[in-house]
């Protein structure tokens, strides 16, 4: 019965549904990567500051975009508008590390979200009642990284460390919200955005944190 009423109103399989999350993900990752790879020369050109504020005007749309539109399509369209400032951000910020730390990174950042979203798949209940504790922890980390940046304060790798537990339970959190959803194209499309962001800032973090030990021995 119930795989009568999917089937009438344009829903897809669970299997389905994560897999086009999977999918649109990596869809995401390998644009960066294409980017990182062969525009970083042309990012690096740029006035920072205008990359800065393109950045926010442009992935906000894209959110936006993803958000507010019931259409797959449209919605792709938004994420690609996450995806792309978010990989001029990366080709700058890499510059500054080394291969083996970048692939280290990669590699932990991998693993950890696979175990996040495995437990969220098993304890999803967990994960959800975590989502305004998660908030407010994001909204006090912005506040005060903003108040650092004013008076030049340089965070030790301890603090990359918290945040990027934060954005752990998100990954987790955003998982488990998206197998709430009707299991729709569209809503596989628009629940890609947040995991896309929450695992792009894990890495940084994990990448900065790693650094700063380094830096350290």
């Amino acid at each position: 019965m119930y795989d009568y009423v999917e089937k009438r109103h344009g829903e897809l399989s669970i299997r389905a549904y994560n897999i086009i999350i999977g999918l649109v993900l990596l869809w995401g990752f390998a644009i960066n990567v294409l980017m990182c790879k062969f525009c970083t020369d042309i990012f690096m050109s740029w006035n920072f500051t205008a990359v800065v504020i393109g950045y926010f005007i442009v992935a906000i749309a894209g959110i936006m975009m993803s958000t507010l539109s019931n259409n797959p399509f449209i919605s792709f369209i938004g994420y690609n508008f996450v995806v792309l400032p978010v990989g001029v951000i990366l080709s700058i910020a890499l510059t500054e590390y080394d291969q083996i730390s970048i692939m280290n990174a990669l590699v932990t950042t991998s693993i950890v979200t696979i175990i996040m979203i495995v437990l969220a798949s098993i304890i999803p209940n967990v994960f959800l009642s975590m989502g305004k504790v998660l908030f407010a922890c994001l909204t006090g980390v912005i506040i005060c990284e903003l108040i650092f940046m004013l008076i030049g304060f340089s965070t030790p790798s301890l603090w990359d460390f918290g945040v990027a537990l934060i954005f752990c339970g998100y990954i987790g959190y955003d998982w488990a919200e998206a197998q709430t959803k009707a299991y729709t194209l569209d809503n596989a499309v628009d629940s890609v955005v947040g995991l896309y962001l929450d695992i792009i800032n894990l890495f940084l973090r994990i990448l900065s944190s790693s650094s700063k030990s380094n830096k350290k021995d």
